[in-house]
């Protein structure tokens, strides 16, 4: 990263180069289409943006750092983007080649003062793992205790906000983002303090400190990495060594076993929304590991996500909705969350029947191999497309929708096979009365 290669003024011209062709290709496609007709239209377009969203990918693939980073985070939020693009830049979640050893030693050498020797006896020149802000080492301290150590790219926070503004134009340009400019402000918001938030390993030891402290009294087999606060910086994150073996390896072991790592993810993840109002909200396979005694590791708090009391409330409220079926109250606390446009036009039996499918891993015996929920919701996208244009992504909702179902695919990798209810009425208890809008509290920004 500290090369010219990657100057910020390169950096700048291969974005703007980026943006200046998608332009072009969408001019062109524009005036080639003049006369055609709908269905040839429809599949320009759709060719136009597989094309431009493999060009995103490529030019993101080979800028590590913010661009990629930024990248990544794009591709989470599928909503806001052609499919064609969310598809091909969701490629991104897999590219991170490793930046060389002699660059990692000099940004951990200058974050801690000394040299690597005389903070570790071992430090490992390859990396246990390579992301797009940043890389991981095992090694270990002069006392013998095993570590980790998180090391974030140099300059790569500086990158940061040039490279968001040119991936947003690119996307503005060619139409690509499907939500009026007030929404985009608000979403490019949210992505940009979810982005400035992983960049800060600070707030991320801060998070695990959390996190680890308020696990440890409700599950000791929610295992968070112990944060060593005098070997890390606002760049150079050095944790406790976690060991746990993969999901893919995880899902070989027995049901029981798997049902009950199943359990506890998805417990873990309802307390820290409903309880601790702020959660995890990265819930790839990457940031987990499991242990045959029933134990889940959690990995990078970077991502967190936390929650208002009344955005919580509400949250709340749209669950006790699903639950009794109450439609005015569900579409109220949708209109309060900003992700429905308009009331009472979505068919109150397609709400209905998508309210079966969302609550049905929850409330009955299921199993998450069969995926029933999933299958069912996509014979149920044909009759409900035509009214897609009354719902928005919200960002009170995004990264709450990230981390459901993050988690849900992370259950179905799993195979847990099992009946989540009485632990779902835990987390969120059903008051058994008849429940009315509420008109008093509001969603703060």
């Amino acid at each position: 990263m500290a090369n010219s290669a990657h100057s910020p003024t390169r950096r700048f011209f291969k974005l703007a180069g980026m943006t200046a062709s998608i332009a072009t290709k969408t001019v062109s496609n524009t005036l080639r289409s003049l006369n055609a007709d709908e269905e040839q239209k429809h599949a320009a377009k759709s060719k136009l943006f597989q094309e431009i969203g493999v060009q995103i990918a490529d030019t993101l693939g080979q800028m590590k750092g913010a661009a990629m980073k930024v990248g990544q985070i794009a591709s989470q939020y599928k909503d806001v983007f052609p499919p064609e693009v969310a598809n091909a830049i969701s490629k991104l979640q897999r590219q991170a080649p490793a930046v060389v050893f002699s660059e990692i030693r000099a940004q951990v050498e200058n974050e801690l003062g000394q040299d690597l020797e005389q903070v570790f006896s071992e430090f490992s020149e390859t990396p246990f793992a390579a992301a797009s802000i940043g890389q991981v080492h095992r090694a270990t301290l002069k006392n013998g205790q095993e570590v980790v150590v998180k090391v974030q790219y140099p300059g790569v926070d500086a990158a940061c906000e040039s490279d968001l503004k040119q991936i947003r134009l690119a996307l503005r340009m060619m139409g690509m983002l499907k939500i009026d400019k007030e929404l985009q402000d608000q979403l490019f918001e949210e992505i940009q303090e979810s982005l400035a938030n992983e960049l800060n390993y600070e707030l991320e030891a801060q998070n695990l400190e959390i996190a680890r402290a308020f696990h440890q009294k409700l599950d000791q087999k929610i295992v968070i990495p112990q944060v060593f606060k005098e070997y890390s910086t606002r760049h150079i994150l050095t944790l406790s060594f976690e060991a746990g073996e993969s999901i893919e390896y995880a899902s070989t072991w027995s049901q029981e076993l798997r049902n009950e790592l199943g359990k506890r993810l998805f417990t873990a993840m309802g307390q820290e929304i409903f309880y601790l109002k702020r959660f995890h909200c990265d819930p790839h396979p990457g940031n987990l590991a499991f242990r045959p005694d029933g134990s889940v590791i959690i990995y990078d708090y970077g991502g967190v996500k936390q929650l208002s009391h009344e955005q919580v409330q509400f949250f709340l409220q749209l669950i006790q909705a699903a639950r009794h079926g109450n439609i005015e109250l569900l579409e109220d606390t949708l209109a309060e969350l900003h992700v429905l446009t308009e009331k009472q036009r979505f068919p109150n039996e397609l709400y209905l029947d998508w309210l079966e499918v969302l609550l049905r891993p929850l409330t009955h015996h299921y199993d998450f191999a069969k995926n029933s929920a999933h299958h069912d919701g996509m014979s149920l996208m044909k009759p409900s497309l035509k009214y897609w244009h009354l719902f928005k992504p919200s960002p009170h909702t995004l990264m709450l929708n990230r981390t459901f179902t993050g988690h849900y695919w992370n259950l179905v990798h799993l195979k847990v096979k099992d009946n989540l209810n009485s632990l779902f009425h835990e987390l969120v208890p059903d008051s058994k009365q008849q429940i009315t809008p509420t008109n008093d509290t509001s969603v703060k920004n």
